[in-house]
């Protein structure tokens, strides 16, 4: 074949696929691509190939496509960890603790957790990530506080809002403290004593439907429930072993003013389904630490921590003063060594906010992550796996 009868025959070629590409570019599933310049100037067969081949493409994202959120640290500029997700005017706030970036020797007692401040995260729907309101509450602002700012949790009632906190009073014990706010943003102002009888740590406060505020906390190892169990703070305490019942968690009502106890503080049973106490080398169902209550459906629901065995476990009760039933996990083990969350019921949904070492690698460099929760029609909760 003669160059120009050639020439003139990539010319017709060329021409039938742009008319074929115009026509196919009326549909929605397709859009037209530039021909690969060795098409022109290569044999017809590569042409005629390209006219008989149906495109295949991807249309382009549109302005408003995002990533979900589900699973991903909620923010990378700090590490964040124990989040406690509330919803306050129609907006969703998660209190955090902040792992600051060093590096610290690793200890059973927890040293190398050695936060000093608060941040409040805040959502205006799930599908953006939060924007970070910044620090609400730094320890040196805190009278009693000598250091380590563990999980927090918040409340509000009469117009406050009230930030509970744990930290090491100057004899090195924990104690739980309360700040107040006009704003659930903050920054928050700590009353210059613990809250009187509060030891221990995770404060989790739940207000019932009927108004009254429960308190419930306690942590074991770094966070000294086991030398608590005589009334008195003892050095020397352990935990529970086999033949022994496990201790729960503790539980408070607070007192009008959110601020004090109201009454003594209690021991709270998780039992197995038989009615029996937990046993305390049960370490794959006993609590541990981090206490949440939500309630769903009448329901009252407690998830914990079960510590060295990584579960986040969960309990039902008829009562918000249990005892609570033992009934599975709502989160397996997650990378990192603790496992502090909160559930909250958020414009018609339900989620679990949680956190990982995933963005560091580092069990103390920990971040904050949120997925959805779902409920079997029995009540029970599937166990999520992020």
């Amino acid at each position: 074949m003669s160059g120009r009868r050639r020439s003139s025959m990539l010319v017709r070629l060329v021409a039938a696929a742009s008319l074929a590409l115009m026509v196919a570019g009326c549909s929605p599933a397709a859009t037209a691509t530039a021909i690969p310049q060795a098409s022109v100037t290569g044999s017809p067969s590569i042409a005629t190939s390209l006219v008989a081949t149906p495109l295949v493409t991807t249309p382009p994202a549109t302005a408003t496509s995002r990533p979900s959120i589900f699973g991903r640290p909620l923010i990378t500029s700090i590490f964040t960890a124990d989040p406690a997700a509330h919803v306050f005017d129609n907006k969703l706030y998660v209190y955090v603790s902040h792992d600051l970036d060093h590096n610290n020797a690793s200890t059973q007692n927890g040293d190398q957790y050695d936060m000093e401040d608060y941040h409040v995260l805040s959502f205006a729907d799930m599908d953006s990530l939060p924007a970070d309101l910044g620090q609400i509450l730094n320890v040196k602002d805190v009278p009693w506080a000598s250091k380590q700012m563990w999980a927090p949790d918040a409340a509000f009632k009469n117009g406050t809002y009230y930030l509970y906190f744990p930290a090491k009073d100057k004899d090195g014990i924990f104690r739980i403290g309360v700040a107040t706010s006009g704003s659930p943003a903050g920054p928050f102002v700590a009353q210059k004593d613990p809250i009187a009888g509060s030891f221990s740590i995770d404060p989790a406060v739940f207000v019932d439907d009927d108004g009254q505020a429960y308190m419930y906390f306690g942590g074991l190892w770094g966070g000294q429930l086991e030398k608590w169990q005589s009334g008195t703070y003892d050095p020397n305490g352990v935990e529970p072993g086999s033949g022994q019942n496990a201790l729960g968690p503790r539980i408070a009502k607070l007192s009008a003013d959110m601020s004090s106890f109201d009454g003594p503080v209690k021991g709270l049973a998780i039992v197995d389904e038989a009615g029996q106490p937990l046993s305390g080398d049960d370490h794959d169902r006993r609590y541990f630490e981090a206490p949440w209550v939500h309630k769903y459906k009448g329901t009252y629901y407690l998830s914990y921590s079960t510590g060295d065995t990584h579960n986040m476990a969960y309990a039902t009760s008829d009562s918000a003063l249990g005892p609570f039933v033992f009934r599975g996990y709502v989160l397996p083990p997650v990378a990192g060594w603790t496992t502090h969350g909160s559930i909250v019921e958020f414009q018609g949904a339900w989620y679990l906010f949680y956190a990982d070492n995933s963005l560091s690698g580092v069990d103390y460099k920990r971040c904050a992550k949120v997925v959805r929760l779902t409920y079997n029609a029995d009540g029970t909760i599937p166990t999520i796996h992020p």
